[in-house]
């Protein structure tokens, strides 16, 4: 293995071994197997460029081409041309992916679920960090500045990490970059030995003492020694300096706030796994209460709320946080006039549920819980403390049941101006489809309240959106414009989206992060699961407060105050919940057979089979894509027996060559037929040495080949009537028998061992002097190119002095 080859390898064992601080991040682990293929696709593409003689500039072009493949193969193959080639439209459906990365990281905690936008921004990261090791480190043989990269992947992965990236793959990152540092130390010293050496190390001269001896390992060894003390030292030096608190290698991550008289909570997106938990197969339980409550359907758990809206996500404002009071103030714009009643609710979490807030019926007014629990009045949340979570968690709220009448709510006065101002601001990345809908939608409306329950009716049951938890999630503003126009999502795409339509039409709105009331149990009891996971918008009206709404259909259930005072003609209103299936007949089953009552009940058993019998008549794949797809893997097939189909096309011209009608021709056939012998030999693991005569070159390939008897005897025959057409003044007629050629390479194949014998058929090392010949084709076409454009330029030259003459 030659020296650059090795420092490729160190290459991608060191991209990859600080790829691993990614691991801890995600919660399928199934993508680095993608990405350790993908990488070893690019770095063999750069190896194969190298052997090549290619330009740098046009070996890293060469990559970053590859690259794009392989990436629009992997996440955009049904928008690529021909299904492999990166185009427009592939180009815009990895851009969309990115975005839906950038989004699903900012939404989810660690570990998050493996989405196709968090799996192209993982894979594409170790890409682009791969090929940059690979330029730095092996194109333009510099490993020391290709550790840059490297601590950017690891980096990155410790900043997003819970904590920081634990001490294990900060050391297996080092090691890797110390791999890479002593592959080159070795590949410079190799180099400098055959500087000064002056003989090729095949030959077993003084250079290959030079650089297999003592001389090299000891500088090698120091190296290691030195790399050893610098991991060491990075090692011990933070764990031994107290003062570096929250370091790199600090595993334990602080609280939001410490001390009992300030901190802030951060900005943490609390939408943790939210369409992962609504496709749980099992609805597994997260926590109990009883309550007192009269109207358990109205019995929702809030979490949080998110109030800034960027473009690219809704999430948390910063707040100031305080001690827990031990009687939470009057909610934010509740008026003495609405009816109020307090009730008490006795709640206990699951050991399963870690969740970093507390949840609680909104809004509360007391909170009676263990641990170390802080309160933010904005959004009248209690916020886990120094690593308090809700595990295992046992606390009792009080709570209000705040019950205004429609007539209330359509008479409430304007919001306060600073309320407006912040609950109103939308991004200006917002598109004008959402006002435009909005204002479509409510046209003819006397005020907010009216506004507000026809928006919630048009999601629910008016406008045709259809429930699906399998569509790809996001809250940014594509991700609004795609779900007006597609018209299926779950409850991240209502809420959010209704959320932004009112603040277009001056309404004060925000979203609510929880649960919604849960499943009653025999002994009086509620339980609550994974898939009782919800998010529902909250509209402020001056005297009530911040009022809930349910766009959602199929979940939940819809406000009274938003229900008008007769009963609806419809049998199955979508607004309410209910206990089957719609009471509507059809002829095809609305949802599988196999889909337990609990799903079907919060309609997440697909889409009916009614679509699927427009997907009967589908004519099916067109026959040019079967065509392309079969050509597509005769050449993925054919691709590997390359050199071996050429090999066995070179042995047939040589072996059949005729001779003996001239002295040249009998030449050629000598020539061809030790040309076969060397490369055969070469094939089988014994380097051709040009160095030597063509006898020692022949003692050379008996020694290392194992050769004796008759295969020896045909190799020196050759190698003798090489030397009288080589070096006799007049040679006689010599001939050379296919048979001699045709027992060398049987004595070499039996000599070889299985892998040998594997090596020589299907990957020949001789088959690179096609590769060879090439680069030099290719030089000499550049040389007479530049020497016709020399002599064009001479003649102009020559012709000028004699026209002005003229």
């Amino acid at each position: 293995m030659s020296g650059r080859d090795r420092l490729a390898l160190s290459a991608f064992a060191a991209t990859m071994m600080a790829a691993g601080a990614l691991l801890p991040l995600v919660e399928s682990s199934k993508w680095v197997l993608h990405a350790t293929f993908l990488l070893a696709v690019q770095c063999g593409v750069g190896a194969l460029a190298r052997r090549l003689r290619l330009a740098r500039i046009l070996t890293v072009c060469l990559q970053v081409f590859v690259t794009l493949l392989t990436l629009t193969v992997t996440f955009a193959r049904e928008y690529a041309l021909f299904g492999v080639l990166p185009g427009p439209q592939a180009g815009r459906r990895l851009a969309e992916l990115l975005t839906m990365g950038a989004d699903d990281v900012s939404r989810y905690a660690t570990p998050a679920p493996a989405t196709d936008g968090i799996r192209l921004m993982l894979i594409g990261g170790v890409l682009v960090i791969g090929l940059a090791v690979d330029v730095l480190a092996v194109t333009c043989r510099a490993a020391a500045p290709a550790g840059l990269p490297l601590l950017a992947l690891y980096s990155v992965a410790a900043g997003l990490s819970d904590g920081g990236a634990g001490w294990l793959w900060f050391l297996l990152a080092a090691c890797g970059y110390l791999l890479l540092l002593l592959a080159e130390g070795r590949d410079r010293l190799s180099r400098w030995g055959r500087v000064f050496g002056g003989v090729s190390r095949t030959s077993g001269g003084p250079a290959a003492g030079l650089a297999g001896s003592g001389s090299t390992q000891a500088p090698v060894r120091t190296g290691r020694r030195i790399g050893a003390v610098a991991l060491g030292i990075a090692l011990v030096v933070p764990a031994a300096l107290p003062a570096l608190d929250g370091g790199l290698l600090d595993g334990a991550g602080g609280g939001t706030g410490k001390g009992s008289g300030g901190g802030t909570i951060s900005a943490v997106n609390p939408l943790v796994s939210l369409q992962n938990n609504l496709n749980q197969p099992e609805n597994r339980e997260v926590m109990s209460y009883r309550t007192n409550s009269g109207s358990p359907q109205d019995f929702y758990l809030r979490i949080l709320s998110l109030d800034q809206f960027n473009g690219g996500e809704w999430r948390p404002s910063t707040r100031r946080l305080q001690d827990v009071p031990d009687r939470l103030p009057q909610p934010a714009g509740l008026g003495g006039e609405i009816a109020v009643t307090e009730i008490r609710t006795n709640i206990t979490a699951s050991r399963s549920y870690q969740q970093t807030y507390l949840p609680l019926p909104y809004p509360a007014s007391e909170v009676d819980v263990q641990g170390s629990w802080r309160y933010e009045p904005e959004g009248r949340t209690l916020v886990g403390d120094d690593g308090q979570t809700t595990r295992g968690a046992r606390y009792e709220v009080s709570s209000l049941v705040v019950e205004p009448t429609g007539a209330q709510l359509a008479a409430a006065a304007p919001p306060p101006a600073d309320m407006a101002r912040e609950y109103t601001r939308v991004p200006s990345s917002l598109p004008d489809v959402v006002e435009e809908t909005a204002e479509r939608v409510t046209a003819g409306s006397a005020d907010d309240y009216e506004r507000a329950v026809k928006l919630q009716d048009w999601f629910a049951s008016q406008g045709g959106f259809r429930y699906d938890t399998t569509v790809t999630s996001g809250t940014g503003t594509a991700a609004i414009e795609r779900f007006l126009k597609d018209k299926e999502g779950f409850c991240v795409h209502f809420s959010f989206t209704m959320a932004a339509m009112a603040r277009t039409l001056g309404i004060p709105a925000r979203v609510a992060v929880g649960f919604t009331p849960g499943t009653v149990q025999a002994d009086g009891s509620v339980s609550v699961g994974l898939r009782d996971a919800h998010a529902w918008p909250e509209l402020y009206f001056e005297g009530v407060g911040w009022t809930r709404f349910e766009p959602t259909p199929s979940r939940g259930s819809a406000p009274a105050y938003t229900l008008p005072d007769a009963p609806s003609q419809d049998p199955s209103d979508p607004a309410l919940p209910t206990d089957g299936a719609s009471a509507a007949p059809t002829a095809v089953p609305s949802a599988s057979e196999s889909c337990p009552a609990q799903m079907r009940r919060q309609g997440e058993c697909g889409a009916s089979a009614a679509p699927g019998a427009v997907d009967s008549a589908d004519p099916g794949t067109p026959a040019g894509t079967v065509t392309l797809w079969v050509l597509g893997a005769l050449v993925a097939l054919l691709l590997p027996l390359v050199p071996m189909l050429w090999r066995i096309r070179v042995r047939g011209r040589r072996l059949g060559s005729s001779g003996g009608r001239t002295p040249a021709d009998a030449a050629a056939r000598v020539m061809a037929a030790w040309r076969e012998i060397t490369d055969t030999a070469w094939d089988h693991g014994i380097p051709p040495d040009e160095s030597q005569t063509p006898r020692k070159a022949a003692a050379r390939v008996v020694r290392l080949g194992g050769l004796d008897g008759s295969a020896a005897a045909a190799v020196h025959r050759v190698a003798g009537a090489v030397e009288q057409v080589l070096y006799a003044p007049e040679p006689d007629a010599v001939s050379v028998p296919t048979g001699d050629v045709r027992d060398v390479r049987a004595a070499l194949w039996i000599s070889a061992g299985r892998w040998g014998r594997l090596r020589a058929t299907f990957a020949p090392r001789s088959a690179v002097r096609v590769v060879w010949a090439a680069s030099e084709r290719r030089t000499e076409a550049g040389r007479r190119w530049s020497d016709r454009v020399g002599r064009s330029r001479w003649t102009a030259r020559l012709r000028r002095p004699s026209r002005q003459q003229g």
